[in-house]
């Protein structure tokens, strides 16, 4: 039996203000051509609380100290690769681009200093008028559709989601100001600190249910796998050979909390439950990675099945088969 968990941390810097109403927006459309919560998900809030410790708006940890936006995130690289449209939240008028910057996954401090005083990578700055701005970041090298002085409307292709500037996973990231504060968009005009927030006061043209912690992607492998490993779209495969090493069932999940159980089953071709296994999380992670396997392997259907429990709450379950051959 194996086991093993990990941890992405990201680093964007910003604040939180308030408003009046007279000063409301018309409602944001959501900047990425998906469906929420089935091929995208939301990965990082805007940080509401003003001290070290951060919070998002539904009271949870699935954002990081002075992050100033919201962050689409896709599955992996190989995504990237397909192609999703970045959209404009709104009509307006475009004020600044930048392209031209590579597509990378950040994930060490020196790494980090390769893309400084331009960690938004390609990225696009949006006047909506009465103040108002959205900018968009991390979009695909070579994507971007827009340029400077440009009238769009919402909906507008803007370019395609990437990792570009400081990003360890494939997103886009939007930041909405008015007079150069940042406001969270789940909050609105009502943009006080603090969290456990009534939407009335949203932003968003459409209701997004607050999901904190969730499935990113899960599979097999022959060797353990890493996050960056994930993030650029390995470990896709539903066949292996017999000879491989070892067989491990593994899961990409985010939003995951201390205490929070974990129930890994594994069955061998012969219906024989070779792996059943229950842990406890000892931390939380914005953003994990954990497998269990076996050395024991033989040819035919495998099938891998992972439970995440919070109390007594299944906050998701994911099944997945692989042939070894």
């Amino acid at each position: 039996m194996i086991v093993l968990t990990s941890l992405v941390v990201t680093l964007v810097v910003g604040c939180v203000g308030s408003l009046s109403s007279q000063d409301s927006f018309p409602k944001l459309g959501i900047p990425i051509d998906c469906n929420v919560g089935k091929d995208c998900f939301i990965m990082h809030y805007v940080d509401r609380e003003p001290t070290p410790e951060a919070v998002d708006f539904g009271c949870g940890r699935q954002t990081y100290d002075e992050h100033k936006g919201t962050d689409f995130a896709i599955s992996d690289l190989k995504a990237v690769q397909e192609g999703v449209s970045v959209l404009a939240a709104a009509e307006g008028t475009v004020l600044r681009v930048r392209d031209g910057v590579p597509d990378e996954l950040i994930d060490s401090v020196e790494e980090r200093q390769t893309v400084a005083e331009r960690e938004c990578g390609n990225g696009i700055v949006i006047d909506h008028g009465k103040g108002w701005e959205t900018q968009y970041c991390h979009l695909r090298n070579g994507s971007v559709t827009v340029k400077p002085g440009m009238k769009i409307d919402k909906g507008t292709v803007l370019g395609m989601v990437g990792s570009s500037g400081l990003a360890s996973f494939p997103h886009v990231h939007l930041t909405v100001r008015h007079q150069q504060t940042v406001i969270d968009p789940f909050g609105g005009v009502a943009n006080t600190s603090g969290c456990d927030m009534d939407q009335k006061n949203s932003l968003w043209d459409e209701s997004l249910t607050y999901t904190p912690t969730g499935l990113i992607r899960a599979g097999f492998a022959a060797t353990p796998p890493t996050q960056t490993e994930l993030w650029s779209g390995k470990y896709k495969d539903t066949q292996l050979p017999k000879n491989i090493p070892a067989l491990l069932f593994w899961v990409h999940a985010y939003g995951v909390l201390q205490e929070d159980v974990e129930k890994w089953q594994l069955t061998s071709p012969t219906g024989e439950i070779v792996l059943n296994l229950e842990n406890i999380l000892d931390k939380s992670y914005r953003s994990w990675v954990g497998y269990s396997g076996t050395r024991k392997i033989m040819s035919g259907i495998w099938q891998g099945k992972y439970e995440l429990w919070r109390g007594n709450k299944l906050i998701f379950e994911i099944k997945r088969d692989v042939t070894v051959l």
